[in-house]
């Protein structure tokens, strides 16, 4: 079975979020089960020198973007196994960062199109072409539109994922023809409340859509988390699949973590993780004590992050002897808010604003908890690799964090869980934690029983073979 990713982005060579540690890693773990995965992406100029002076070129074509036609060049490179095609236009892709420009609809329309009509000029046929997110959903179109005539496109299936319903890639209908190149009597294959919506194009014409998570596949057929698509995917439910997404386990590996003051394993979990949080606790210019518990929190500052509840209890917390460590960077209004509060107890609560991979390590391995309130999680991956570093999650119940976090009330559980959008039910999930941090023994049965928890991508790897032979066995 051949498999080819389209993605807009891929670990390690170009990375904005958990797409690229999706689309870096689930390749290698579905070919290391016996698939032939392959992937595709732009060549972006942001790719470092030490890979893009290995690539090796393979052919270039035409590409209609609308009325026009653009150059494409391909280059090829094998990472590890895996074969990555890069897709060349100066134009579209040498630019400082990847996304968020004028022209973004242009851009990975000629992206989707283009990884199409490389298939005619190399020497490898997919039975599946997995698309991600609205950066390569118009595959799915124009595949259908323009593709399904020709032998090599026959047989070949299609599934889209939805990493966050949220993007959508909304643009005005004069692309439509224009830019898009689509006619006016296949509009409503991508219109959608007035405008041209690519993600809506992907679950109407892919063989099959899944999401990261089960519970999250349960939950954008509701209007709360849609984002307006809601209706659509009601009545497509017979497309909709949710399969959780896994973590690098050689990447998040606390006996190996060079980021680490100490490694440590399931038998060396106490000693380690005691160096790890005094030096995270030096880190962040915070006494260094024992009888406190300390909450970590590593991500981005926005909303549906569940900040709003962190900030209307952090005092309270506080107050009650728990240390707090935070790590992000986004919305201004959050940033100011903690770091005032880092200002006001600065023996209890530090922040760095940023994205430090050092630091963010370093917060997995030696906090106690790690708290992970949001308002919606596709899946999350920070909950996973807390697990591995034996550090408790505690989290709100939706996506992936209801379907990887169990409440360790029951005695079997792997955190403290809470359900409703509520600051308070948060509050008490932390002070739960807290309580629970006091008995010693108990505590390292319970840290021990989350190191052991898989959520390595091999497992993932096996549900989405299986996906995929069943939709091999379709007509």
């Amino acid at each position: 079975m051949n498999i080819l990713f389209c993605t807009s982005e891929a670990y390690p060579f170009v990375a904005s979020g958990g797409l690229a540690d999706v689309c870096g890693s689930l390749p290698h773990a579905i070919q290391k089960n016996g698939s032939q995965c392959r992937v595709v992406l732009p060549l972006y100029s942001s790719i470092a020198a030490q890979y893009r002076e290995k690539f090796t070129y393979l052919t270039n074509f035409t590409v209609a973007v609308g009325w026009r036609n653009q150059y494409c060049g391909v280059f090829q490179y094998e990472h590890e196994g895996v074969i990555f095609y890069f897709l060349d236009n100066e134009y579209y892709f040498k630019r400082s960062g990847i996304y968020g420009f004028y022209d973004d609809g242009e851009r990975f329309a000629f992206f989707a199109r283009a990884a199409l009509e490389m298939l005619n000029y190399i020497d490898y046929a997919p039975d599946i072409i997995h698309t991600n997110d609205w950066q390569t959903a118009l595959v799915n179109l124009y595949i259908n539109l323009y593709y399904r005539h020709l032998p090599k496109f026959y047989n070949i299936k299609t599934l889209f994922t939805i990493h966050n319903i949220q993007y959508q890639g909304k643009y005005g209908l004069d692309m439509l023809e224009d830019t898009l190149g689509i006619n006016r009597k296949d509009s409503y294959l991508i219109e959608f409340e007035g405008c041209v919506n690519y993600m809506k194009a992907a679950i109407e014409c892919a063989d099959k859509v899944n999401t990261v998570s089960p519970t999250y596949a349960q939950e954008i057929l509701d209007p709360w988390f849609s984002h307006g698509l809601d209706s659509l995917l009601r009545a497509r439910t017979y497309k909709l699949n949710g399969i959780l997404n896994g973590i690098d386990i050689a990447q998040y590996n606390p006996e190996t973590d060079l980021y680490l003051k100490t490694n440590f394993g399931v038998e060396t979990v106490k000693k380690g993780k005691a160096e790890c949080r005094a030096d995270l606790l030096e880190l962040f210019d915070l006494p260094k004590d024992t009888d406190t518990p300390v909450i970590g929190m590593v991500g981005r500052l926005v909303s549906h992050k569940g900040l709003d509840l962190v900030r209307h209890v952090a005092e309270y917390m506080l107050q009650e002897g728990i240390k707090m460590v935070m790590l992000g960077s986004g919305d201004y209004t959050y940033e100011s808010f903690f770091s005032e509060l880092a200002a006001r107890y600065p023996q209890q609560f530090s922040i760095k604003i940023g994205f430090l991979p050092e630091v963010a390590h370093k917060i997995y391995a030696g906090a106690d908890m790690f708290l992970m309130p949001s308002k919606s999680e596709p899946c999350g991956l920070a909950q996973m690799v807390a697990l591995r570093y034996g550090t408790v999650p505690i989290v709100r119940e939706t996506g992936g964090l209801k379907d990887t976090i169990t409440d360790s009330g029951d005695g079997i559980g792997n955190g403290f869980t809470f359900k409703s959008y509520n600051a308070h039910d948060m509050l008490d999930a932390c002070l739960r934690a807290k309580a629970a941090y006091t008995d010693v023994q108990n505590w390292e049965t319970l840290v021990k029983r989350d190191m052991a928890c898989n959520n390595s991508w091999d497992a993932r790897a096996k549900e989405y073979i299986s996906l995929y032979e069943n939709m091999l066995a379709l007509w």
